[in-house]
């Protein structure tokens, strides 16, 4: 089992642990309601370090990389991000990730909890005599979250980064407890999300700058459970129960994110492209709200009439709006916002209905 430097760390702050793709993981911190509302209300702090991260160099790293995965990299400058995929010839999705494009380097980062995946996905890809190499960051490099509306000022405070202005998927670089830093904004909670992606050996150093920076505001640590109810509520989908190998970008409501139609071909191009065209996507991604307390596993099946009609991905309790809220892949005819729908649970039919997503969005 894989433990994050900061594993001491967590345990004298009182987490509870889980197990995610062979690491040891902070599920909560105790109070679950109390984390999710320092991010909804203040800042929180999230160890990330058990996420797929990959670094890409060599002078074929830009050529290379445009020719597999499903979005278009080469207008990026350094500084820069891009969300994309890694699709199969079929068009399914074995990864999605956010790409970071440095001056030497392309860093790519998982979103969602896959573990190494991405990293074995491409390696496949690298054929003799191209000129890249990709490395896998998985424990030499850590991953810092902070989210919250006072997220911007912890980051000035510990780091001396100004990160107001910064655009989504789009980053600055800093030295931070002596190494070379990247501080991104990402997309994870539907708040102000910074990450900070750094060597492994500066993330103690790093974490306690955010925790000093962040006690005036009640920052709090955060575990993977509120950042799960976190994510659903901002309409967030991510690799692993979202999106994978049953799922083509566009049923997952991706157009301009994470594929492009007209940059040339790539694995999945045609099939995604076709789609397109035609507009046959047979089910879609969408937001469900249940009319009962109960939070539906995933792969519970949906239901129309005696119609099984699609499944859940992903569903929580949602403190925010105190119902119970899911995502969804029913059949393209029942994902209008409105549809009523029922979900199986334990062989009981509960109701669920449509909903616009995301469910929650700042004010």
């Amino acid at each position: 089992m894989k433990r994050s430097r900061l594993h001491e760390q967590h345990a004298q702050l009182g987490a509870t642990f889980e197990e995610v793709t062979g690491w040891e993981i902070p599920a909560h911190y105790g109070d679950v309601t109390a984390e999710h509302r320092a991010v909804r209300e203040a800042v929180g702090i999230a160890d990330l370090s058990h996420r797929g991260k990959l670094r890409v160099t060599g002078e074929d790293r830009l050529k290379w990389l445009q020719s597999v995965i499903s979005n278009d990299i080469l207008p990026l400058q350094p500084g820069q991000g891009r969300y994309s995929s890694l699709l199969t010839h079929k068009g399914k999705m074995l990864t999605y990730f956010r790409l970071y494009v440095q001056t030497e380097a392309v860093m790519l980062e998982d979103v969602g909890e896959i573990g190494e995946t991405t990293f074995q996905a491409l390696r496949k890809f690298l054929l003799y005599g191209t000129k890249a190499k990709v490395e896998n960051c998985a424990e030499s490099w850590g991953l810092l979250l902070i989210s919250g509306p006072k997220a911007t000022h912890v980051i000035q405070s510990a780091f001396g980064v100004d990160v107001t202005d910064l655009k989504p998927v789009d980053f600055v670089t800093a030295q931070i407890g002596g190494h070379h830093a990247l501080v991104l904004r990402t997309e994870e909670t539907g708040e102000v999300d910074i990450e900070v992606l750094l060597p492994a050996d500066s993330l103690l150093s790093a974490w306690t700058s955010a925790l000093q920076a962040g006690d005036k505001f009640g920052m709090k640590a955060i575990g993977s459970h509120a950042r799960e109810v976190l994510r659903i509520e901002a309409g967030l989908p991510k690799a692993g129960p979202d999106l994978n190998e049953e799922i083509v970008p566009p049923e997952a409501n991706l157009e301009g994110k994470a594929f492009s139609l007209n940059k040339g071909c790539y694995p999945g191009q045609e099939v995604v492209a076709r789609m397109d065209t035609y507009g046959n996507v047979r089910r879609k991604l969408v937001g469900l709200v249940l009319l009962d307390a109960v939070v539906p596993p995933h792969r519970s099946k949906l239901y129309s009439g005696d119609r099984e009609v699609g499944w859940i991905s992903s569903a929580v309790r949602s403190p925010q709006l105190n119902k119970t809220i899911a995502f969804g892949f029913p059949l393209r005819d029942f994902s209008q916002p409105g549809t009523e729908l029922a979900v199986e649970i334990e062989g009981s039919r509960h109701p669920a209905t449509v909903q616009t997503m995301p469910f929650y969005a700042k004010q």
